[in-house]
């Protein structure tokens, strides 16, 4: 048996192909701005996709370039200038920032109705309360993909590996709203195997190189991977995949799987913010 392969771009194609659509439907053209700070490479290469990516299906996009010793004030400045700028729907400040900013800072200063990332506690919030306003677009990213599958979530056991409030809580609350048995793994689970070898849908995000080995997966098993490693200069993923794929149902590879969906999931956060941004002038 070898897994069928979950093709993470040709599904974002879709939904991007929905968003052009709607966009094309309404007046009012969709604003996202973009904030990195400092010169990480992995930054850039992400941010130049999202931009490239928006402009692409006709959003209107800003990009902020600023240099790794910008102080924490001028970036928390510059945020509460894009909150009162009516042409901005969507924001992202590009995570990791430097370390003297303070993340958590950052993100909470953000406008709930303009978090495209849906970082801030309140969307994280109305999460948990299954009161879906803007999720977390990795995490809505996993569960795109595990439904492009075809399988059906209720009633499935969920192993989410990794317990970040980005992806691995998120993820683990989405599919518990699907009514499957969502079950965390992290650095302190005993026995990981154990629990990974029950799972129907498997999510790992841990930042581990090939931590999810071929004997850790149950036959016929839905893996998404949201792992991005360097190992001798080459990007893998947290699941072992050359071996996992001969016992997986389905299975992303890296890169190619979660990435362009992530992207795809921010640009449709941008454009749901927008309508939310409607009703927040109206009140």
């Amino acid at each position: 048996m070898t897994a069928k392969i979950i093709d993470g771009k040709q599904v974002a194609s879709k939904i991007l192909e929905d968003v052009e659509k709607r966009v094309k439907t309404i007046k009012e053209t969709p604003g996202l701005a973009i904030v990195l700070v400092g010169d990480n490479p992995a930054s850039q290469i992400y941010v130049g996709f999202k931009e490239k990516r928006s402009k692409a299906i006709g959003f209107y996009c800003e990009r902020y370039n600023l240099d790794k010793n910008t102080s924490q004030d001028d970036v928390l400045k510059l945020v509460n200038e894009l909150n009162q700028n009516n042409k901005i729907h969507g924001m992202i400040v590009q995570l990791p920032l430097p370390e003297h900013i303070d993340e958590n800072l950052i993100i909470d200063s953000i406008l709930p109705h303009k978090d495209a990332d849906g970082f801030t506690p309140v969307n994280l919030g109305n999460l948990v309360n299954d009161n879906n306003m803007l999720l977390p677009a990795t995490a809505r990213a996993c569960l795109e993909l595990i439904k492009s599958t075809g399988m059906k979530i209720k009633g499935k056991n969920a192993v989410i590996v990794g317990r970040s409030n980005i992806v691995g809580k998120p993820t683990a609350l989405m599919l518990l709203q699907e009514n499957a048995t969502s079950t965390i793994c992290h650095s302190k689970t005993k026995n990981l195997k154990e629990h990974t070898k029950n799972a129907d849908i498997l999510v790992v995000a841990c930042g581990k190189a090939n931590l999810i080995t071929k004997d850790m997966v149950k036959k016929g098993a839905v893996v998404i991977d949201v792992g991005i490693n360097k190992v001798n200069g080459k990007v893998v993923g947290d699941v072992d995949y050359e071996n996992v794929k001969e016992v997986a149902g389905f299975i992303t590879p890296v890169p190619g799987g979660v990435g362009p969906m992530t992207i795809a999931m921010l640009l449709d956060n941008t454009l749901k913010a927008m309508e939310l941004h409607k009703r927040v002038r109206v009140l």
